[in-house]
């Protein structure tokens, strides 16, 4: 009982810390204007007409797109705020609700703020850059991607070398020793994960895809016994909601790849932290579907004499070039996603 009121309290204190903290930052981004200065349909190699036709070039320059600020300083003001609480006021419920733990939870918060912080960067960069860099997408993801393989590096050579971990778990089948292996297959997982921030598209979209993601993986460390893991997961869901209440069509922000880039990074630590990381592709579909449907239509593109497989890429943008709504989309894709991360968690849990 004692486990389950670690995880319950701190998600619903980060939800409503965000609640407060919200109208703070979201009059700080309007009146220093933080959104896009240069729209995406202004880049000279856009040529596509369903790419100018399903992005809100009104909405992109008048929206901020930090958003996702509020997520994970949310996280990190309950965070500070239990562990002050068991510090200051030492009693037994004090300390039993304090879940950061230099085994369990370190490691994740040190990417979350890590990655926040870098995807905080690039967004200040595309606001207030000039040249290249503001106007070209392509630019700043392969920068993004040296810093994020960098980080993936690190932690994966700690987790090696001091935590020891040189296996993963297939389901059903058992232990998989990578050995070295494990080094270079961790960077890649975080690669992958990271590749699929591009969901961030539409108004509610990211954020109901990755609470539902979070909170699969609550319940998966929770039934490792890993309870300060599975409290952070539903902190970090608590945050993606508050987010979430504010991001229904209109949204008053966007999260941003301060918002995506730390919740990617990080989901890719927990994965491999609750030795999961194989069920990560079922729980995460829609990141899978999203991040493959670029890899293919980038693909088609360069071999198949400029074809695209789809009218859009990513593939939310083609059902919105075909016809289907954005609330037909984001709501779709929710179902889809809660469907898919039940499936994975009982996979995990069963094999």
């Amino acid at each position: 009982m004692l486990d389950v009121i670690k995880i319950v309290i701190p998600s619903v204190l980060t939800f409503f810390l965000a609640i407060l903290i919200t109208p703070f930052f979201t009059d700080f981004f309007y009146r220093h204007k933080l959104w896009k200065k240069i729209s995406r349909t202004e880049n000279d190699d856009i040529t596509n007409g369903d790419f100018v036709k399903v992005h809100n070039t009104q909405a992109e320059l008048s929206t901020p797109r930090i958003g996702g600020v509020i997520i994970w300083v949310s996280v990190l003001l309950c965070v500070l705020v239990i562990y002050l609480l068991s510090v200051l006021i030492p009693t037994e419920l004090t300390q039993d609700l304090n879940f950061f733990s230099r085994s369990q939870t370190l490691i994740p918060l040190a990417t979350l703020i890590l990655g926040s912080l870098i995807g905080l960067g690039d967004d200040l960069f595309q606001i207030f850059g000039k040249g290249n860099y503001a106007k070209d997408p392509l630019l700043h993801r392969k920068i993004k991607i040296v810093l994020v393989f960098l980080i993936g590096l690190a932690i994966a050579f700690w987790f090696y070398n001091k935590l020891e971990l040189t296996a993963v778990y297939v389901p059903f089948w058992g232990e998989l020793e990578l050995g070295l292996m494990f080094i270079p297959f961790f960077v890649l997982v975080m690669l992958a994960v990271f590749s699929t921030s591009v969901i961030d598209g539409m108004d509610g979209l990211s954020g109901g895809v990755m609470a539902t993601i979070f909170t699969a993986y609550a319940v998966i460390a929770y039934a490792n016994n890993q309870v300060d893991i599975s409290a952070l997961c539903g902190v970090v869901a608590g945050g993606i909601l508050a987010f979430l209440w504010f991001n229904i069509p209109p949204a008053r922000f966007y999260m941003g790849e301060t918002g995506m880039l730390g919740l990617t990074v990080t989901l890719s630590v927990i994965a491999f932290l609750t030795n999961s990381v194989l069920v990560l592709p079922i729980i995460a579909i829609p990141l899978v579907a999203t991040s493959f449907s670029v890899i293919l239509q980038m693909s088609t593109y360069k071999y198949f004499n400029k074809r695209r497989v789809f009218k859009v890429a990513p593939l939310h943008h083609h059902f919105e070039a075909i016809g289907w709504s954005r609330e037909k989309i984001v709501m779709r894709y929710w179902i889809i996603s809660v469907v898919f991360a039940i499936s994975g968690v009982i996979i995990a849990l069963i094999s």
